[in-house]
C-alpha cells in the first residue's frame, strides 16, 4: 500500500459512512499520527486538500468511479452535549480510533451587496467590525477572495425533480465560468443514497464529465430523497481539513424522506432513547456551523407567498418553523430549507421565481467570488462548547456605499470534541 504524508487538518477523524439508521466511522481509513504528520493511504487523500498537480497530469485524469458517501462504524450521541461523535478506542489497529484537533481561528465569510444588487468589492479590513456574543473581536486575518474556494455541487436526482436535471450542464458551466480557475468544485448526486461523482478538482473537463455521467443522467430507482443526510455527509467527509471559503450549492425540492421532520419544531432535535444516535436536523446545522460552510439552496418549488425577503430578514435570529408560518400556508419542508440556510449563513433561491437555473448559479458564483473572509481568535475564557453568536458591522468609508447590505452567518458551533 502506498502512503502519503500530509499536514494535520483542522478537523481529523471525520471519515464516516452510513449503513442504515446508525452511523459508523470507517476502520479502513488507515490514519496514523506521527511527528506532526498524518499518514494516509493514497486512496484517502481526497478527503483533505489534494496535492498540487501539473497541468498535463490534470488534463490526463479520468473521472473516478462514483464513491458512496456514508458507509461504516457508529457515531454515538454524547449524553452531556447532545453531539454525535466517534467513540474513543484503545485499539492500536490502523484507523480504529479518531484524532481531533482544536481549531482556534474562526473564519467568517461575508458578502456586501450594493442597493442595486451588485456585489461590492475593494473593501479592506478596516471596513469591518466583528463581534462574538456581543464582544468585539480583533480581526487577525483578512482575505478578499484571494485564496481558492471549495464548492460542493449537490444535486437531488430523485424522481420528483428529475425533469430539472436537463438544465444542469449549462448551469454547471455558468457556475464554473464565474468562479476563479483556482476554485475547486466537487459534485455529489443523491436520492436514497449519496454518491461522490467528482472529488474537489480545478479540472473543468472533469466537471463536464461528472455532469454528463450516467449516474446523474438517469433517475435513481427510488422514491426517497435523503436531502439532509447528504448535506451532512458532504460537509463531514469532503470539507474537513480545508481552509478558506467553503460552500455547498444544493439543488432540491426540499421534500426530505430521511429525518421525519414535521410542523413540530422539536422534530429537528435528536430523538431520545434508543433512536438517539440517529441523525437529526440539528446535527446537520452543527456540522455546517462548525466548519463554516455557507449553504446556497436552489428550490425547484414555488416561493411561498408569505416568505418574502422582508419576512426572512425579520426572522434572522429565530426558528422559521412556527404556527404563524403554518397559518400563512408555507410548506414546512420549504421552511426547513430556509432554516438551514439561515443557520449556515447562506441563501435560498427559488427556480420558478427566476425561471433559469443557469442565472441562479451565476449569481451564486458571483456571491462566492466576492466574499470577504474575516479571521479572529476568540477572546480568552470563551472556549466553552456550543453555539456562539456572530455579528459583523460595516463601517463607513469611501469603498462602502450607503445602504449596502452585509450578509454573513449569524453563529458558529464549537464542538466539545475539538477542545
Amino acid at each position: 500500500m502506498r502512503w502519503l504524508a500530509v499536514p494535520i487538518p483542522e478537523r481529523i477523524g471525520r471519515r464516516i459512512w452510513h449503513t442504515g439508521p446508525v452511523f459508523r466511522i470507517s476502520r479502513s481509513a488507515g490514519v496514523f499520527l506521527l511527528a506532526g504528520l498524518i499518514l494516509l493511504p493514497a486512496s484517502s487523500a481526497r478527503a483533505g486538500s489534494p496535492p498540487p498537480q501539473s497541468a498535463s497530469r490534470a488534463k490526463s485524469q479520468k473521472l473516478p468511479r462514483p464513491r458512496p458517501l456514508g458507509h461504516g462504524p457508529v457515531l454515538e450521541r454524547d449524553a452531556a452535549t447532545g453531539e454525535l461523535h466517534a467513540p474513543s478506542t484503545n485499539s492500536s489497529s490502523p484507523g480504529a480510533g479518531t484524532i481531533r484537533s482544536s481549531v482556534t481561528l474562526v473564519q467568517v465569510a461575508c458578502t456586501v451587496t450594493a442597493p442595486d444588487g451588485t456585489q461590492v468589492r475593494g473593501l479592506g479590513q478596516n471596513n469591518f467590525r466583528l463581534f462574538e456574543d456581543g464582544a468585539q473581536q480583533e480581526i487577525s486575518s483578512f482575505d478578499a477572495s484571494a485564496t481558492p474556494a471549495s464548492i460542493a455541487l449537490v444535486i437531488d436526482a430523485s424522481p420528483s425533480i428529475f425533469h430539472e436535471l436537463a438544465d444542469m450542464r449549462s448551469a454547471a458551466h455558468a457556475l464554473a465560468e464565474n468562479l476563479s480557475p483556482a476554485d475547486q468544485i466537487a459534485v455529489v448526486s443523491f436520492s436514497d443514497e449519496a454518491h461522490l461523482l467528482l472529488p474537489f478538482s480545478t479540472d473543468r473537463k472533469l466537471l463536464d464529465r461528472a455532469i454528463e455521467s450516467k449516474y446523474l443522467a438517469r433517475v435513481e430507482n427510488s422514491s426517497e430523497s435523503q436531502i439532509y443526510q447528504t448535506v451532512f455527509y458532504a460537509a463531514r467527509e469532503l470539507f474537513y481539513g480545508r481552509t478558506g471559503r467553503k460552500a455547498i450549492v444544493l439543488l432540491t425540492d426540499g421534500q426530505d424522506s430521511g429525518l421525519g421532520l414535521t410542523w413540530d419544531p422539536h422534530s429537528a432535535e435528536p430523538r431520545p432513547g434508543v433512536a438517539g444516535s440517529r441523525l437529526a436536523f440539528d446535527d446537520v446545522a452543527r456540522e455546517l456551523g462548525a466548519d463554516g460552510i455557507a449553504l446556497f439552496i436552489v428550490s425547484t418549488e414555488n416561493r411561498p407567498r408569505g416568505m418574502t425577503a422582508e419576512w426572512l430578514e425579520a426572522h434572522q435570529v429565530s426558528m422559521l418553523v412556527t404556527p404563524e408560518a403554518r397559518k400563512a400556508n408555507m410548506p414546512h419542508y420549504t421552511l426547513y430549507l430556509a432554516e438551514l440556510a439561515r443557520r449556515a449563513g447562506g441563501q435560498l433561491y427559488f427556480l420558478r421565481e427566476t425561471g433559469n437555473l443557469t442565472e441562479i448559479y451565476r449569481r451564486i458564483a458571483l456571491a462566492i467570488g466576492a466574499q470577504y473572509t474575516l479571521g479572529y481568535y476568540p477572546s480568552a475564557g470563551t472556549s466553552r462548547p456550543g453555539w456562539r453568536s456572530l455579528r459583523v458591522e460595516l463601517t463607513a468609508g469611501a469603498n462602502a456605499p450607503p445602504g449596502a447590505k452585509l450578509t454573513h452567518r449569524g453563529s458558529y458551533y464549537v464542538s466539545a470534541f475539538s477542545q
